[in-house]
């Protein structure tokens, strides 16, 4: 079995946590006591990942971490169908890899400013509000124009992607630090169909779709 290195409050953690369900693949959770204890700064976690990051995962003894490649490894290990992750269309992947860094970059404004409002780190919270509205505008934008063409998914397919599951945590998550989503139709629209997915999980602050109709 999977043993997933976890902290409840990451929306990185949440992101493995999601797609293992949908895909139904059985896991260990080992909490890790990110704050206050700080848990993946210790001798011992540092033995499993230098960098002292999580999430981190051991499947049978083949450690892997970063969510991103995490994601990348569970669709090609675990998802027979191959729709997550279609390894045969190279533009697919092109663009699951454009959203997958447009993932980092919402971790780096949008978590960066939560970290800053919940657990006190020291960013430059107007940089990281700002950062996150620009992405925010980019992804809306391009939900809008897939809409018109009737595409519900980030990579413009007619199914959702490891790049949905990849971009939606910390999306979901912003409000926690200051950025609103309320100028953001579209992209409340595809969270809401992101909610619908079967197998949809929850996490603190990450509730399930409403039964009344989307936008």
């Amino acid at each position: 079995m999977i043993k997933l290195y976890d902290f409840e409050l990451s929306g990185n953690c949440y992101k493995l946590r999601l797609l293992m369900g949908i895909l139904g693949v059985p896991f260990e959770r080992i909490a890790i006591d990110f704050y206050p204890g700080r848990e993946h700064k210790s001798p011992w976690f540092l033995k499993i990942n230098p960098l002292g990051q999580l999430p981190v995962i051991d499947d049978h003894g083949f450690i892997l971490r970063d969510a991103q490649a995490i994601l990348v490894y569970l669709a090609c290990a675990y998802d027979p169908s191959g729709l997550w992750y279609p390894r045969d269309d190279a533009r697919m992947l092109g663009r699951i890899a454009m959203w997958l860094g447009c993932a980092d970059s919402i971790t780096a404004t949008a978590s960066a400013a939560r970290l800053h409002d919940s657990l006190f780190y020291d960013f430059d919270i107007d940089k990281c509000r700002a950062g996150a509205h620009a992405l925010f505008r980019v992804l809306d934008e391009h939900l809008w124009f897939a809409e018109q063409e009737g595409n519900d998914w980030l990579c413009s397919s007619k199914h959702p992607t490891i790049a949905d599951i990849a971009c939606f945590p910390y999306v979901m998550l912003s409000e926690e630090g200051g950025v609103s989503r309320l100028p953001y139709p579209a992209v409340r629209r595809w969270t809401d169909r992101v909610k619908r997915i079967p197998g949809f999980m929850v996490m603190p602050g990450i509730f399930g779709a409403s039964p009344a109709a989307s936008e």
